[in-house]
């Protein structure tokens, strides 16, 4: 938030409309020994009514503006009350604002008001002097000074006195703002010390030897290399037993998430999934386990070596998977799972003692989690929530109770379950890749930080990545200051996309022609109990009102039955759009368009998607998602329609794919590939197998830890399908997308003739008449198109 960190000798600018610091560096004199490239530029907004040079207020303003410069405080000038508000409204580098009360001639002072209700809006914190030439202190009513923090009268004040009161805000304001690992690591990086430990780029210098190095560091620019440290730097303490600005910034974050302990993890949600199972269950325990999980919670199993009782959850026509019924969790229904479970033999203790669901799944599904507890507590004393896509839940009411650390940890019945979630931050908070946090709430049976911590160092490196660190220091921040807004914003662009589509969609089938729909409630119940099309809502009622997302029991449009009311709600950033081909009940249609086809349309765009299925594309709506962004993406759907009408070349409509595959679709047009992929789909049913394979539980032959072992001594064979029958998986097949197993190590494929079998036989098929649209299946090795599976040998 405090500008360019590479900017480089600034200097005053003499345009009218501001005087903004310039940063324009010349590559070939970018040196190490900027101090600079590291300076947090300090930045202040000036609004102030536009003086003439031989006025007293013109000459005290532009003597203001040059002492703040002297001080390096960057100034941002603006004299229209529309364009202030702009400013305050959407530039987070602003650190200080002076106010002119005298904006304007009303008596009013309303366009001063506006500018200082749209900064107080946009942050609370932000020091804001008024100015004045013409008003008096006392005539300032209370609820403007409420919102500013100092009066300074232009005439009467000097220069240099209101300069150092400016510096002086603003730099209480900036020691506020940086959260205290990644202060931390800006005030480390500031020293310039000269290192004798690793890494051996020695802060960056060891890149400038050679001419790719050069590059490489002019790149990314010095401020990375001087914050890429070892663990040898004490400064900074130490992420393995928590300490200094690093412990300090995970007690900052367990604050912000509301939970008891937090831990900055730096592989990602698939290590934190790791770190909990292994801290929590080990061999011939039973662990609850959500089918519907990320393999890290599979590998988790196989390390631990606990004995997996899978939680089965529900799945639509679309192939969306949905949650996990309530009658499926009581302490009756986990008996019995756990009594069928042919792995719980004499050695094995029945009681469960941790369970993992995945909150919220892939498509934005939610679960009520003080019900989840309410169910699982009877059986189990820990609860671990895989909530890897949803960091941002704590910080909007629309997610209220539906988030593992919903609540406050100070108030919470400590006879409850022990509760523990998982963020990848970076997926939809802003933190670099692999950033990844834990989050512990103590309850019932819980695991000590020294236990714990135990299974946090097997899995960390003694070499993190500080940059990575420190974003997640920098993401709690972020929320902290101003999650509700932020995640407001990505809620009510997610909106806007979905009522624009829904309202293209009725448009056009008003005369008789198709677009795309998505997956959500086609009518909403608004505020005065009215039922209303989706698209005819009101957008802050939609953005504010859970109940406009919740699954209604028997509603057609989710296709999972008669769920329980308030169960599950629908997130509406993450947005499913439909392509034609299928009914809500599963019925295909004469005509369709495969979602492949058009998410290949939407790549030669630059249109990347999330995830793809049969007639599914999932977009999520993010912190950066603007509606330029979705604008484009509605565009080019609007395009797709228009090229399948005319049945475009390929040659056009998608060229990677003649360039790589010519001899297959060359002289083919974009409609008739649809209809031939679509035609295929029905031929093979690779939807209906599909969603007949994932409600299968397979036969559990020996744990996932005896799968691994004979894996590791070589007592596995390669088979391909037709060879499969009644074998044991050495290792999981997992089809992406969603990336959510089929078959785990140590299962039984099962009959020939059975879906298990029978849907990776339709993918195989498919790939071999489609190249270009090949399934991405890991356990699945492919060799000349036949597939090929490892199976723990006779």
């Amino acid at each position: 938030m405090f500008g360019d960190a590479r900017c480089i000798n600034p200097s005053p600018s003499n345009d009218a409309g501001s005087a903004t610091a310039s940063c324009c560096p010349d590559k070939k004199e970018f040196a190490m020994s900027s101090r600079s490239s590291l300076r947090l530029a300090m930045r202040a907004l000036l609004v102030r009514e536009t003086f003439g040079p031989d006025t007293a207020a013109g000459r005290a303003v532009d003597h203001l503006i040059d002492e703040l410069e002297r001080r390096e405080i960057d100034v941002v000038i603006s004299s229209d009350v529309n364009d202030a508000v702009a400013v305050v409204s959407t530039d987070p580098s602003i650190q200080c604002m002076l106010l002119d009360w005298d904006l304007d001639d009303s008596g009013d002072h309303q366009s001063a008001r506006a500018v200082l209700d749209a900064m107080r809006a946009f942050n609370a914190d932000v020091p804001i002097f008024l100015l004045a030439d013409r008003s008096a202190a006392s005539a300032i009513p209370m609820d403007a000074m409420t919102k500013a923090d100092d009066f300074i009268w232009l005439l009467e004040d000097t220069a240099d006195f209101i300069g150092g009161r400016v510096l002086a805000a603003l730099q209480r304001y900036r020691a506020t703002v940086l959260p205290p690992m990644f202060a931390g690591l800006v005030q480390f990086a500031n020293t310039y010390e000269y290192s004798w430990h690793t890494p051996g780029h020695t802060g960056g210098t060891a890149f400038l030897t050679s001419p790719v190095g050069r590059a490489f560091f002019e790149f990314f620019g010095e401020s990375l290399f001087r914050s890429d440290l070892s663990i040898s730097v004490g400064d900074l303490g130490s992420l393995l037993d928590h300490t200094g600005p690093i412990g300090a910034g995970e007690r900052y974050t367990a604050k912000v998430f509301g939970s008891d302990r937090s831990y900055y993890v730096t592989n990602g949600s698939s290590t934190s999934n790791r770190v909990i199972l292994m801290a929590s269950v080990t061999r011939n325990q039973v662990a609850l386990c959500d089918r519907n999980c990320h393999k890290s919670v599979e590998h988790a199993m196989t390390l631990s070596g606990a004995i997996p009782c899978y939680l089965m959850p529900t799945r639509n026509a679309y192939g969306i998977i949905g949650p996990i019924p309530p009658e499926r969790l009581t302490p009756a229904a986990l008996r019995l799972l756990v009594k069928d479970n042919p792995l719980v033999t004499d050695e094995v203790d029945e009681t469960p003692v941790h369970a993992v669901i995945t909150n919220s799944t892939y498509d934005g599904l939610c679960y009520n989690v003080a019900r989840l507890e309410e169910l699982l507590g009877e059986s189990v004393d820990r609860l671990h929530f895989d909530e890897a896509w949803y960091a941002y839940a704590r910080f909007n009411p629309l997610y209220r109770e539906r988030l593992g650390m919903h609540g406050e940890p100070s108030i919470r019945d400590r006879n409850k379950p022990s509760v523990f979630t998982t963020h990848s931050t970076h997926k939809l908070l802003a933190a670099l890749s692999q950033a990844s946090l834990i989050h512990v709430r103590d309850g019932r049976n819980p695991i000590d930080h020294a236990r714990f911590n135990e299974a946090f160092m097997m899995h960390a490196s003694t070499s993190p990545n500080y940059a990575i660190i420190a974003s997640n220091d920098v993401s709690a921040a972020m929320m902290d200051s101003s999650g509700e807004k932020l995640t407001g914003m990505s809620i009510r662009e997610a909106i806007a996309f979905r009522q624009t589509v829904s309202r293209l969609n009725a448009e056009i089938s008003d005369e008789n022609g198709w677009f795309f729909d998505i997956w959500q409630p086609p009518k909403v119940v608004d505020a005065r109990g009215r039922t209303v099309p989706f698209h005819e809502a009101d957008p802050e009622y939609l953005a504010t009102e859970p109940t406009c997302w919740h699954l209604a029991p028997e509603a057609e449009w989710h296709g999972f039955g008669n769920i329980e009311p308030g169960y599950c709600m629908l997130d509406p950033i993450k947005v499913s759009v439909l392509t034609p081909g299928m009914d809500p009940s599963g019925d295909l249609r004469a005509v369709g368009i495969p979602a492949s086809v058009v998410t290949a349309y939407l790549a030669a765009r630059g249109i990347i998607v999330e995830k793809t299925t049969d007639f599914t594309i999932l977009f999520l709506f993010s912190l950066g998602v603007t509606k330029g962004k979705w604008g484009t993406l509605v565009n080019a759907l609007l395009d797709f329609r228009k090229d399948y009408d005319a049945n475009a070349p390929l040659e056009r409509a998608i060229p990677s794919l003649i360039a790589s595959h010519g001899d297959r679709y060359g002289g083919m047009g974009l409609r008739e590939l649809a209809d031939l992929m679509f035609a295929a789909m029905g031929d093979l049913a690779t939807t209906r197998t599909m969603s007949e394979a994932f409600s299968i539980l397979p036969k559990p032959e020996m744990s996932p830890v005896s799968a691994y072992e004979n894996l590791v001594r070589g007592h596995t064979e390669k088979v391909s399908l037709n060879e499969l029958a009644g074998r044991t998986l050495a290792t999981g097949i997992v089809p992406y997308p969603p990336g959510i197993p089929l078959m785990m190590p140590g299962e039984n494929a099962g009959p020939a003739d059975g879906a298990l079998i029978g849907y990776l036989k339709a993918l195989e098929a498919y790939d071999l008449r489609f190249p270009g649209f090949g399934h991405d299946t890991h356990g699945v090795e492919v060799e000349d198109g036949v597939y090929n599976v490892l199976v723990v040998r006779h």
